[in-house]
């Protein structure tokens, strides 16, 4: 099974390109099934700043130009020109890169591994993720735990929500008497209402569709819960709006912002819209006394913390390359282990023809201890000569060269895939709890 990465993300796509793949859990669902047509897997990753589909298919080129229709079906033609593809161990570097949030448009932020997760969970529901991507992701969630312990570089790293409070910090002078908005309970609303009071906001609302979440969230941060239908009427005391929400179309639109001018009296208004596809309308922006930021205007800010970091990041990018080798290493032996089974079982059925016909020639005159010998000489000749090649295998590195020792082997001992099937059925898919496991939740 070869590993392919096709994908956009914040590095080579705008986010009005972003947000057209960006789907709803259930026509994700619907797409991995489509795509992962047996034997082929697919797990879809889409965040606010990345949309990826990873495949593990016996022929690499259908599945990529699968995956390629599928990104164009939603995307269109310009969806293309911003694609970027890996296949075999740089899809799994990248995977790997990507649960450590070293790919991530905010070095070092929590919150990727748990999208990642999800991900997961959810190909692994749509029986769409299933022996090979769950070994690959079981290895790159212990990569990314290890890169969180093992490194500082997701120590007091910047996250979306924090940068974009950083950012109203430094618009207003500090957020001490200023009234703030939070449009969305979930867990990026969560993390902007955590930063907003941290940062010392004299006044934080939360409102969300369901008024019930908006409640548990200010009963553990502090504030008041409003109810999502007083969004405008909110909207006309707030000095700064946090959005981050599930909306498939914006909205805060420069018609129904611009309809509060008046009210306000020009009062300055901090827009920073954290969702995509965007609640917040370009054209809102082109208010004079609207400040109208996206996810890449975030990204601009967050651009400078990113070099002070930069240490920590190559030493956590060492520790992604020892997690793939290891990963290679593994899945080299795992590939190489039945030829290595087929051999061992040829070898000692020479050697237990040959015993039995040594001691047939030798007749009764031998004791229990001498043909006891004898027959530990004909397992001893096996582990001997079995010995190297089990050590090479084992000791492989780069991806596909257990294929070719293993193949090499199975060819010049005349092994067949009968064989094969024989004793090395299909493995079964690893268990989600034995998974999630190597890496702790949000």
């Amino acid at each position: 099974m070869d590993f392919i990465c096709i994908g956009v993300s914040h590095r080579t796509a705008p986010l009005g390109i972003r947000e057209r793949l960006a789907l709803p859990e259930a026509r994700q669902t619907e797409l991995l099934q489509r795509l992962a047509q047996a034997p082929v897997e697919a797990l879809w990753v889409s965040t606010c700043n990345r949309v990826e589909v990873y495949l593990a298919a016996p022929t690499a080129e259908q599945a990529r130009e699968r995956a390629r229709e599928a990104l164009r079906s939603l995307g269109g033609e310009e969806a293309l020109e911003h694609l970027y593809e890996h296949q075999g161990e740089a899809a799994l570097v990248h995977l790997f890169r990507v649960a450590s949030s070293l790919d991530s448009m905010v070095l070092g932020e929590a919150q990727i591994l748990g999208q990642v997760k999800d991900a997961f969970e959810r190909g692994q529901g749509a029986g769409a993720v299933r022996g090979e991507l769950t070994r690959a992701c079981a290895a790159a969630f212990g990569c990314a735990k290890r890169v969180r312990t093992e490194t500082a570089v997701g120590r007091a790293a910047t996250s979306m929500a924090s940068a974009a409070v950083q950012l109203a910090s430094k618009v207003f002078d500090g957020l001490k008497d200023k009234t703030v908005l939070v449009v969305g309970a979930g867990e990026m609303g969560e993390l902007a209402a955590r930063h907003l009071m941290n940062a010392g906001a004299g006044k934080l609302i939360v409102t969300n569709r369901t008024l019930a979440r908006a409640g548990a969230l200010v009963a553990q941060v502090g504030g008041v819960a409003r109810p999502f239908e007083e969004l405008f009427t909110l909207l006309l005391s707030a000095d700064v709006v946090v959005t981050s929400t599930a909306s498939p179309v914006p909205l805060f639109t420069r018609e129904n912002v611009g309809a509060l001018g008046k009210a306000r009296r020009g009062r300055p208004l901090f827009l920073v819209d954290l969702a995509v596809p965007r609640d917040v309308d370009p054209a809102v922006g082109t208010l004079d006394w609207v400040h109208a930021y996206d996810v890449d205007d975030i990204q601009k800010f967050v651009a400078d913390n990113a070099a002070q970091r930069a240490e920590e990041a190559h030493k956590a990018g060492g520790l992604v390359a020892q997690e793939v080798a290891r990963f290679a290493r593994e899945r080299a032996l795992r590939e190489g282990m039945p030829v290595l089974a087929r051999l061992r079982q040829r070898a000692e059925a020479i050697a237990r023809a040959e015993v039995e016909r040594t001691l047939l020639g030798l007749g009764d005159g031998l004791s229990d201890k001498q043909r006891k010998s004898i027959e530990a000489m004909g397992r001893a000749i096996v582990n001997k000569l079995l010995h190297e090649p089990t050590a090479r295998l084992r000791a492989v590195g780069p991806q596909g060269e257990g294929n070719r020792l293993a193949g090499a082997a199975a060819e010049l001992f005349g092994l067949t895939e009968e064989e094969a099937a024989a004793i090395a059925p299909e493995p079964e898919a690893v268990p989600l709890a034995n998974v999630v496991a190597t890496g702790s939740r949000r």
